[in-house]
């Protein structure tokens, strides 16, 4: 198996994985559990699994000095994106949450284009359009009711983060960290901020059965240590690109539990949102470059000798 198709499939169990935020979650607000408590625990259970696998491997936990801010800032944008995203979950369906929060794609495209001198292209601007107007289709239901506006800003102040550390993590400084060591380290210095948040423990609440440990352990496994690891590795092998439109599988799945298990509605104006949010994201990744993905895509994902500049800018993202 080459780089690049470990990279696709990489990135899609992050993205997968990361959707089953819901499916964890929940359960844990309606136990009376907090998102700062909630997630001091799945960041607290989420270290010393990386920290094992980090050791097994024989990997350094050793750091150099101008890495240590970098990845401090890394941290806390990751801790940032979660607890705004959990805190969301308060104000409107988690589906709806976790669709809304899939605009970190065409956000990682803005940075680009505002500080990596990447073209603003009209397609790009359509697609800007597009994904509004879905979330527009998002914002009011059928009978009238709209979405909070907390919630829609909590949410985007999770994909704006998100977005960042997508771009951030893909520099130089960071390029060259092991996978685990960096996925270890950013959990370790997000961990602080939950752990401030709880006012260093005397706040925290505390799982009181079983079956919510279990719940919080998954938290730590699946969307945080797999998801994590799992994007980071995608990112160093395919890219920041790449990695954001597989990011579709996100809203999907937590559109899958919410309806199937928690009983969201799933309306025909939310699926057209939906759609168009994910179409629009596709189409902002692939930009002007469809017919080198399929032709890509038909090869297995094999690094095309494209001379155009443009595509070469896009395969290699």
């Amino acid at each position: 198996m080459n780089v690049k198709t470990k990279g696709y499939i990489l990135g899609a169990i992050a993205a997968a994985t990361y959707g089953m935020n819901p499916l964890f979650a929940l359960p844990l607000y309606e136990a009376g559990m907090d998102p700062d408590s909630v997630l001091f625990f799945r960041y607290l259970f989420a270290i010393p699994v990386l920290g094992i696998m980090l050791k097994s491997r024989g990997r350094s936990f050793r750091l150099k000095k101008k890495e240590i801010l970098p990845l401090i800032i890394m941290g806390l944008l990751v801790s940032l994106s979660s607890l705004a995203l959990f805190q969301s979950y308060n104000y409107m369906e988690a589906g709806i949450a976790s669709t809304l929060l899939f605009v970190y794609p065409i956000l990682v495209a803005m940075i680009m284009t505002l500080f990596f001198r990447e073209k603003l292209s009209f397609l790009t601007i359509l697609c800007i359009l597009l994904a509004l107007a879905g979330i527009g289709l998002l914002y009011k239901g059928e009978n009238g009711t709209t979405l909070s506006l907390t919630g829609i800003g909590l949410v985007m102040l999770s994909s704006l983060s998100y977005a960042i550390y997508i771009v951030s993590v893909n520099r130089p400084r960071l390029k060259d960290i092991a996978t685990l060591k960096l996925t270890f380290y950013v959990l370790l210095f997000g961990l602080f901020l939950f752990f401030a948040r709880v006012d260093f423990g005397r706040g925290l609440h505390v799982a009181g059965t079983w079956y919510h440990w279990g719940n919080l352990i998954a938290l730590a496994i699946f969307p945080t240590a797999i998801s994590f690891l799992c994007t980071t590795q995608a990112i160093q092998y395919i890219g920041s690109t790449p990695t954001a439109i597989l990011g579709a599988l996100e809203p999907l799945t937590a559109v899958f539990f919410g309806v199937t298990i928690f009983g969201e509605s799933l309306t025909f104006r939310l699926l057209c949102g939906i759609f168009m949010i994910i179409a629009a994201v596709t189409l902002i990744i692939a930009g002007n470059n469809v017919t080198g993905m399929l032709i890509r895509f038909r090869k297995l994902f094999p690094r095309l000798p494209f001379k155009n500049n443009k595509q070469e800018l896009f395969l290699n993202d």
